[in-house]
């Protein structure tokens, strides 16, 4: 147990440092596009290139997990993602953060089924969802620390030394991985490991895996455009500094997440046992509840970033919901023999189809609103706070349509349950 314990503090650590890594860019996103006079087309872009190869290389990865120690495999990504993220502070072109954010991705791609992977190993079903919980709160966690550290070296230092210091954790931890004891495949479960020659077919076949797929592309769309331009959004609209909107963003957009997968998960797993739509009701329940509550955020006037934050926190907590709810009601819903496949599956569809795109669609229609506020204005830098404020209602709007996708995947999970 003192080896299980040891590899999931470990693993804790590594997946904080994979958010923390991944939003870095969000957190220093305003320098950077000040400095090179970038558009937020291409300040999304950013985020949507590392998103693509992020889910492309994650297919194949997953696949070397199920073949080789996971333990190394881990060791050599986080000390590769590592170094790429220090890279980032040398460069001095958009296209040279441009390729070092893509290594980035090709490195976090292999965390999750590595890590979850191991975990699966460690811990029997009876303790597996505690112990993947734990796991996942390097998500809240490793973003709240990314905006609050990165904006406070930033504001003191400037951007490039934020990118430096975020590089030397995560040599620490690729040691500390090495020292992980691999267990062997399947030990953990009473029943032996059986392999499905053609589980795409089968997986295709289930109607409630198609509604999770589009589910998790249109959260993540949300959630990747939150971490994109929050900071920006408080430093234009609102009148924060660097610091401020660093810590705001801690507040709202990481620290809430706490609570949302700590009450979210044990909502789920009690309603779960009262019926088999539980956990994608309660999820819906929450995303139908974030959406207005995102909106009356939205709706606040300029420099009332208070109130933004606290409905914004809000809001966000019910968004979390969903990553505590959906995670096992896919699990519910397909065979032991092929949930990592479905994983891939259905973590390919969220980064591809949503977080790719919710960094640059938002990006692009914020510089629309932005052209449309200047009026023909031939500078923009005034205008680009009400275009950016503008754009962010599509999280509202597309948080409504998450819930009603929801409502619909509860009214075929029974009977895929029961055929599984």
């Amino acid at each position: 147990m003192n080896r299980a314990r040891y590899a999931l503090a470990v693993l804790f650590v590594i997946n904080t440092l994979n958010f923390f890594d991944r939003v870095i860019g969000g957190a220093l996103g305003e320098p950077i596009r000040r400095e090179w006079g970038l558009s937020d087309s291409a300040l999304g872009a950013l985020g949507t290139a590392f998103t693509l190869l992020y889910a492309f290389v994650g297919v194949p990865l997953g696949r070397l997990a199920d073949r080789k120690p996971r333990k190394s495999i881990l060791a050599a990504s986080v000390f590769v993602w590592s170094a790429l993220t220090a890279a980032s502070g040398i460069t001095r072109t958009y296209w040279q953060l441009f390729v070092t954010r893509l290594g980035v991705g090709v490195g976090e791609a292999a965390c999750a089924p590595a890590g979850t992977s191991l975990i699966g190993d460690l811990y029997p079903p009876a303790k597996r969802a505690r112990a993947l919980s734990v796991f996942m709160m390097g998500l809240p966690i490793g973003i709240a620390l990314s905006y609050l550290v990165a904006s406070r070296i930033a504001h003191a230092y400037g951007w490039r030394a934020a990118f430096y210091v975020a590089g030397i954790p995560g040599v620490i931890a690729a040691i500390a991985a090495l020292f992980i004891t691999e267990p062997a495949r399947g030990i953990a479960d009473a029943a032996p490991v059986q392999t499905n020659a053609s589980p795409w077919r089968t997986l295709l076949r289930i109607p409630t895996l198609w509604w999770l797929i589009l589910s998790g592309a249109l959260h993540n769309f949300n959630m990747y455009a939150l971490g994109t331009f929050l900071p920006p959004l408080l430093m234009r609209y609102h009148g924060a500094d660097l610091r401020g909107a660093g810590l705001m963003t801690t507040i709202m957009y990481g620290l809430s997440g706490i609570p949302g997968l700590l009450i979210g998960g044990a909502l789920a797993d009690k309603w779960s046992v009262k019926r088999s739509d539980g956990r994608l009701l309660i999820a819906a329940i929450a995303t139908g509840i974030s959406a207005p509550l995102m909106a009356v955020a939205l709706a606040r006037p300029a420099h009332d970033a208070t109130l933004f934050v606290v409905f914004g926190a809000l809001a966000c907590a019910f968004m979390y919901v969903y990553y505590a709810c959906v995670y096992a009601a896919l699990h519910d819903v397909v065979a032991p023999s092929m949930r990592g496949t479905a994983m891939a599956l259905y973590f390919f569809a969220m980064y591809v189809l949503g977080a790719s795109f919710g960094p640059l669609a938002t990006g692009m229609l914020s510089d629309h609103f932005t052209h449309r506020a200047a009026a023909g204005a031939t500078v923009l830098e005034p205008f680009r706070g009400a275009g950016l404020h503008s754009a962010m209602y599509v999280v509202p709007m597309l948080s409504i349509l998450l819930a009603l996708v929801l409502f619909a995947a509860t009214r075929t999970v029974a009977r895929d349950m029961e055929q599984r």
